[in-house]
């Protein structure tokens, strides 16, 4: 900067004695009088004179501008008049092959072309056309060269030769000449006839200088506007001298040099290394900060910076235009941080100002805050990625990944067995099993996962219980202790480079589920203490996922086993349908969705399908509770709206009871339907509490939805009563139970669902096992929210062959007639073996009837597959039932030997009375009830034996 500033200075100093502002005295002169200062009212001229003939930096700088100004608007003129003639010429090829194509392609130029005179035709056209278009002439040539039209008529019927030898290939084309008018220019186009063939050429000459005095006329008005510019920028250069001369504050030669020593004072004082450098990469200047940092030779100045010896990274970015901050370059033993800037903010790259700053310290912290700052976002990132799912596995996996390569080249997770079963974790011994690995190729040499690790003594895990500690070995090829655990398998480790290992236990709630080893291989730094702090962070976040999914397996677990012990383990045996079932838990855990098939009695069977809403424990309780509730109502023959109107008292009482012992949410939500099937008349009778309809899919292929009148879910308390829908069903027709899950989904509405469950069971008779598979395949989401049950039974008749009915009057006389007609139906099915005990069961069930019931009296025996039904039923509603009798006592035994002679009985009830039902097994292999002697069953009623 000395040199630049020695100029400027010499620059300053050329006029001694004369300062270089005006109104400043020259330097030595001893006052500081301004010369501008004037008496009022100075006239200007006499203010202006001595103005010009100052030497100042004002005068100099408006002399510039105005011959600046002059030149400019001498060029702009210059260019305006290179402008106009090119315009002029461009013009007149423009106009002449406009003028020519426009009559070569007029309509009619071909039909005067083929008539006897076509000069007479055309010449008029051409002159009209030639005026329009301002061309000098419109001529059309034959192809011979005689000339058809021209604006000299003399010149008409002459042989023209010329360069038209692209016209008559088709092609139009324009040419500049010199002709005895001057320049000229002139285009011709071919004619062409229909097939496509040239027949003529018409050209259109024109002079430039006609074009040209279009032109010429405005050349004034360029000239004037010229002048005008220069006045005006005159004006404008002289406001800026005045501002100029008034910012200077008139300095002189001397005060700016003092000026400049000062800058270069602090310049050199600063700090902070300072470099300008030019647009030819040469050092320009350099302060003493620069010169010390950089290390840089005294001659260093006017160099170009690539043979300074620096850093060729650094030399490269000084000698180019490439803008930079807080870049950091190499310097000997110094890390410094270069900022580069343009001199100029716009136009041109004509230097650059360079500051340096030295930040050896600086770096080594903010790569130790760099560090810290990827740790922290490594612990955001596992809290975000570790414990996505509730599974145990699957989160040891997340953790191996989230840590792989961005902490460690290598991460294994092991884990005591009752962890992966969800149990709550033993006391840490010395095996673990392998269930998680990141960051190896397959033929890796450690342990696979699903292996089964025993740990010899030495190592972290043989500490036993609760006292396994973090450790880090940062060199396995020195630990003893490491290779002795298995020197064969460690050898083949360190052969894959693998040098350094941490070990860190995951431990939840101070109880240890298993061990996570941290491997580092290659080129990576060995683990050190502060890796080790952040390893157990690291692991202490994962072990709260494992905890969690571990008690959350546990929890299913016990779930899903109290599920699948409430459920029905099997279908019973029965003859009035073929049932088929599906159940599929949620994906969220065990719900509350339950099916149930039970018999009846009088070839009947009720199927009982329900949701309890919610998941979990609590669910599968209540789904249990139900279920049991159901089976109990059942044993007393209640027809379904009467069941489901006392299982909906049952559930209100259990809530009010659970809710007195805050035991838990109430069961209100939980909905129930209920059907009976009788296989003698095929009647359906059906009650829903809250619940879907159940679909009827019939053998030809029509499907339809029994609706039941729409009654609340159970546990409401509304007080109204529940309703039964009936309906006969053919033979061979499917009864479909289902719940919610599988109809209703966030995807699909319910009614969008009933239409894809209609759409399912549609179409040919399928079996109760493929209608299953079908809808389930059909409806099923990919992943459940909600749990899934299907029941499926196809009806079956009974043969009316095998149903025998008698009514029976109202007196003690028509007992044994009856009795006698059914001994001969028993005959005739076959059943002589049991004929005994049913002509002893249906005597005393009609005697009864007879003795305290009511008419109308009715018998019927039903001859299933396995069992002989005998039914008597009377108007009365009371119900018999077995008592001690007495010594004394001629009555009350008939009961006790209906018990004795049937496999169950008991009573069901109907509007219009009762029926009293007994059952006897019937198979080949029942022995003859007759075996025992009546007097023998007497005795042991007596001696007061139980049945």
């Amino acid at each position: 900067m000395s040199g630049h500033s020695g100029r400027f200075r010499r620059w300053l100093s050329r006029a001694p004695g004369r300062s270089a502002f005006p109104g400043v005295p020259p330097a030595g002169s001893g006052t500081g009088d301004r010369q501008d200062e004037r008496p009022a009212g100075a006239g200007g001229p006499q203010h202006i004179r001595p103005w010009l003939t100052t030497r100042s930096v004002a005068r100099e700088v408006f002399l510039l501008q105005l011959v600046l100004v002059a030149l400019l608007v001498a060029a702009a003129v210059v260019a305006i008049v290179v402008q106009a003639q090119r315009d002029t010429m461009t013009d007149a090829r423009h106009r002449t092959l406009a003028a020519a194509e426009s009559f070569a392609h007029s309509w009619g130029l071909q039909q005067a072309l083929n008539s006897d005179n076509p000069t007479a035709k055309l010449q008029p056209l051409a002159e009209a056309a030639r005026k329009a278009s301002g061309v000098d002439a419109l001529i059309v040539y034959k192809l011979d060269g005689i000339t058809l039209t021209h604006s000299d008529p003399r010149q008409i019927g002459k042989h023209v030769i010329g360069p038209y030898a692209d016209a008559a290939r088709g092609k139009p084309f324009t040419r500049t000449f010199e002709g005895a008018l001057g320049l000229s220019v002139i285009s011709a186009a071919p004619v062409k006839d229909s097939s496509g063939r040239v027949i003529a050429i018409v050209a259109a000459p024109v002079t430039v200088e006609k074009v040209q005095k279009s032109v010429n006329q405005q050349l004034p008005i360029f000239l004037g506007t010229a002048v005008g510019a220069l006045a005006l920028a005159g004006g404008g250069a002289g406001l800026v001298s005045r501002r100029l001369r008034r910012q200077t504050h008139g300095l002189g030669p001397a005060e700016m040099t003092r000026m400049y020593e000062h800058h270069d004072a602090v310049l050199h004082a600063v700090r902070e290394g300072v470099l300008i450098v030019g647009h030819d990469g040469r050092l320009l200047l350099a302060n003493d900060e620069a010169r010390r940092l950089l290390d840089l030779p005294a001659d260093a100045e006017g160099r170009h910076v690539g043979d300074l010896e620096l850093d060729h990274r650094t030399a490269e970015l000084l000698a180019s235009d490439r803008i930079a901050t807080d870049e950091v370059h190499l310097a000997q033993d110094r890390l410094l941080a270069v900022n580069k800037r343009s001199t100029t903010p716009y136009g041109a790259h004509q230097g650059s100002v360079v500051t340096l700053r030295d930040t050896t310290e600086l770096r080594w912290l903010s790569g130790r805050a760099e560090v810290a700052r990827e740790r922290l976002r490594l612990l955001y990132d596992a809290g975000v990625r570790i414990g996505s799912t509730l599974n145990v596995e699957r989160t040891t996996e997340e953790l191996a990944q989230v840590a792989v390569p961005r902490f460690a080249d290598i991460v294994t997770v092991e884990l005591l067995d009752p962890v992966l079963k969800g149990e709550e974790p033993a006391v840490a011994g010395a095996e673990l099993r392998r269930t998680a690995i990141a960051g190896l190729a397959p033929d890796h040499p450690l342990y696979p996962v699903g292996e089964l690790v025993r740990f010899v003594p030495g190592t972290p895990v043989a500490a036993g219980g609760d006292q396994v500690s973090s450790m880090v070995e940062p060199d396995l090829a020195g630990s003893s202790g490491w290779r002795s655990q298995d020197p064969e398998r460690a050898r083949r480790i360190l052969e894959h480079g693998v040098h350094s290992l941490a070990v860190v236990p995951l431990r939840a709630r101070g109880v240890v589920l298993g061990l996570v080893d941290f491997w580092r291989s290659r080129r990576s730094p060995p683990f050190d203490d502060e890796d080790l702090s952040f390893a157990e962070e690291l692991a202490g976040r994962a072990a709260v996922g494992i905890d969690n999914a571990r008690r959350y397996t546990r929890e299913r677990t016990m779930a899903m086993t109290l599920q699948r012990s409430l459920m029905p383990r099997g279908l019973p045996d029965q003859d009035a349908l073929e049932v088929a079932h599906r159940y599929l838990p949620a994906q969220a855990g065990v719900g509350g969705d339950w099916f149930d098939v039970i018999p009846l009695p009088g070839a009947r069977v009720a199927l009982v399908i329900g949701d309890v809403v919610g998941h979990g424990l609590h669910a599968a309780a209540t789904m249990g509770r139900l279920r049991i509730a159901v089976h109990n109502f059942s044993a007393l023959d209640l027809s379904p709206d009467e069941l489901l109107g006392h299982l909906d008292e049952l559930v209100t009482h259990i809530d009010v009871q659970d809710e007195d012992a805050k035991e838990g949410p109430a069961i209100t939500g939980a909905t129930c339907l209920y059907v009976v099937y009788d296989s003698v008349s095929g009647r359906v009778t059906a009650a829903t509490a809250g619940h879907l309809p159940p679909a009827v899919a019939y053998s030809d292929g029509r499907v339809e939805f029994l609706h039941s009148p729409v009654s609340p879910p159970l546990g409401l308390s509304t007080g109204l009563p529940f309703e039964t829908a009936e309906l006969s069903l053919p033979e061979g027709s499917r009864l479909v139970l289902y719940t919610d899950g599988l109809v209703e989904n966030r995807s699909r509405d319910l009614d969008a669902g009933l239409d894809a469950l209609r759409a399912a069971l549609a179409g040919p008779d399928r079996t109760p096992e493929d209608t299953c598979s079908t809808v389930m395949q059909s409806l099923l989401p990919a992943r459940s929210a909600d749990d899934v049950a299907l029941l499926v039974a196809r009806t079956r008749r009974l043969d009316p062959a095998h149903v025998a009915e008698w009514d029976v009057p109202r007196d003690p006389a028509a007992v044994g007639p009856v009795r006698n007609a059914c001994v001969r139906q028993l005959a005739d099915w076959g059943l002589q073996h049991i004929a005994y005990g049913a002509e002893l069961i249906l005597s005393e069930l009609i005697t009864n009837a007879i003795r305290y019931g009511a008419e109308p009296i009715h018998v019927r025996l039903l001859h299933t597959r396995s069992t002989l039904v005998s039914e008597v039923s009377d108007g009365s509603s009371t119900s018999p039932h077995i008592r001690q009798a007495k010594d004394t006592d001629e009555d009350g035994r008939g009961l006790f030997l209906v018990a004795q002679f049937a496999e169950h009985w008991g009573t069901r009830y109907s509007p219009r009375g009762k029926t009293i039902w007994a059952d006897q097994a019937v198979g080949p292999d029942t022995l003859p009830s007759g075996e025992e002697p009546q007097e023998d069953l007497l005795s042991r009623w007596e001696d007061g034996e139980e049945w």
